[in-house]
């Protein structure tokens, strides 16, 4: 078994570094986008789908049977991933399952990102300044400053690129679109994680509706926010494991 974890924005593999720990195993990889911990070639178009292509090809490298999980936008990787290539894994779990509902509508930061001119103003507020600066700004949304530390090494202009490239790609109706294909993630086990306090992903309803499209189990971490890995790991692993303890 392999476990195989998929990070998102603006973020680096380090944000898993607590429930790796807290799940005691030693059958993980951990895999970094393209511009997220990861190099951004030139020759990478950092849309939705290419991010797709990556972790597909990704996949094809690890050793079966695979349990994907996926956070923020590396939750709508893996997403895209089961709706398109399921025969990759054994299961998968994801947090940003409702980014497929036909209702979502793009969180205030990412709308920012998306518009010319002001995406890339913020993007270099966000990732400028020093690794300390940047640290402090993660620790301010409440990722231990242990965690924030090496996530802010890696932030800067390719990180950047990365984001206003992929949040472009996705403006809507992009991912309504996309999602009409949710139904084929059902070939797998699915577990959507519902963090009742992510303000990112959209409403409770319109998660639980996604997950259900897609044949998913919900499961609710009560209270936890949008880096609930962090937040509580002991409850994300409970969770997870509980979840693959039942697949047999």
């Amino acid at each position: 078994m392999t476990i195989v974890f998929v990070h998102g924005n603006p973020e680096t593999d380090a944000i898993w570094g607590p429930l790796v720990d807290a799940l005691e195993r030693d059958d993980v990889v951990r895999l970094s986008p393209p511009g997220f911990g990861a190099p951004l070639n030139d020759g990478f178009p950092a849309t939705y789908l290419a991010y797709r292509d990556w972790l597909e090809t990704q996949l094809s490298g690890v050793d079966e049977p695979i349990d994907l999980v996926g956070h923020d936008w590396g939750g709508g990787h893996v997403v895209n991933v089961v709706m398109h290539r399921p025969e990759l894994v054994r299961s998968w779990a994801s947090d940003a399952v409702g980014l497929f509902d036909p209702e979502y509508v793009w969180h205030d930061l990412a709308q920012v990102w998306q518009t010319p001119g002001e995406g890339e103003q913020l993007v270099d507020t966000m990732l400028g300044g020093t690794v300390e600066d940047r640290a402090e700004r993660m620790a301010a949304l409440g990722i231990p400053m242990d965690i924030a530390t090496p996530i802010a090494a890696a932030q800067g202009p390719e990180m950047g690129r990365a984001i206003l490239l992929l949040y472009r790609s996705a403006r809507q109706p992009a991912m309504a679109e996309a999602g009409r294909a949710l139904q084929n993630a059902a070939a797998r086990p699915g577990l959507s994680l519902l963090a009742t306090q992510d303000p990112y992903i959209g409403s409770d309803d319109l998660r639980r509706r996604a997950a259900d499209r897609a044949g998913a189990r919900t499961e609710v971490l009560e209270d936890l926010g949008h880096w609930w890995m962090v937040q509580d790991p002991a409850r994300g692993a409970a969770a997870l494991t509980g979840f693959w303890e039942k697949l047999g």
